[in-house]
């Protein structure tokens, strides 16, 4: 994500120039985007709450009904959020699943059935297999809440639109790839998909991605 004061991930110019000098291609990617750079948050029912909006929806669409939120809500925490209801949360623009998603979020969360501390110990899989066990959690808000809470910096999200289109636009002759074509032509990238996978989005958007 771009705002916000925290400290950037510690391995991200580290990431930039390897990144850099294993494809050209993407260098000149990461070039366009500036300084600009992922700041985590540290706060966990954020990103996935945040994640859980963005779900098959436009970035901009996502910001939109965020920013309704804020407004009705204030603050973003499990206690504000479960002092709503369904539809209360569908007033902000949320469809019906995924305000009962945030509300089931908020209720882990208060109830202590997601411990954050655990996941510092565990690695991507464990991570996400923990995760997908609450509702309305899949593998692609798992993998939004590795690269931008944990800052994981080798996830590559296959089953991400922006990810394939930007693929497609600066590796693939504008062709959108499958997964497998995607692993393949992210093979140079590894230790770092997760900064690849940011600077992919920056390159379709201004806005930095925020999750």
């Amino acid at each position: 994500m771009g705002g916000g004061n925290a400290y950037p991930a510690l391995y991200w110019e580290e990431a930039q120039r390897a990144l850099a000098a294993a494809d050209p291609t993407l260098g000149k990617v990461i070039k366009l985007a500036g300084d600009s750079i992922l700041r985590p948050r540290h706060d966990p029912f954020f990103s996935l709450s945040r994640s859980i909006v963005g779900q098959q929806i436009s970035v901009k669409a996502a910001e939109s009904v965020w920013q309704k939120m804020l407004a009705h809500v204030g603050e973003i925490t499990p206690k504000a959020v479960s002092g709503e209801n369904e539809d209360s949360l569908r007033e902000c623009g949320l469809s019906r699943p995924k305000a009962r998603y945030i509300l089931s979020l908020a209720e882990h969360f208060i109830d202590g059935s997601l411990q954050q501390e655990q996941w510092s110990e565990m690695d991507d899989e464990a991570v996400i297999e923990r995760l997908v066990q609450v509702k309305g959690i899949g593998r692609w808000t798992a993998e939004m809440f590795l690269i931008f809470h944990l800052l994981r910096p080798d996830v590559l999200p296959v089953d991400d639109i922006g990810i394939q289109k930007a693929i497609g636009n600066h590796f693939n002759g504008g062709v959108r790839p499958g997964p497998k074509e995607m692993v393949a032509i992210a093979e140079p990238w590894r230790p770092w998909r997760s900064v690849a996978s940011w600077y992919l989005w920056r390159s379709l958007d201004a806005v930095p991605v925020e999750y």
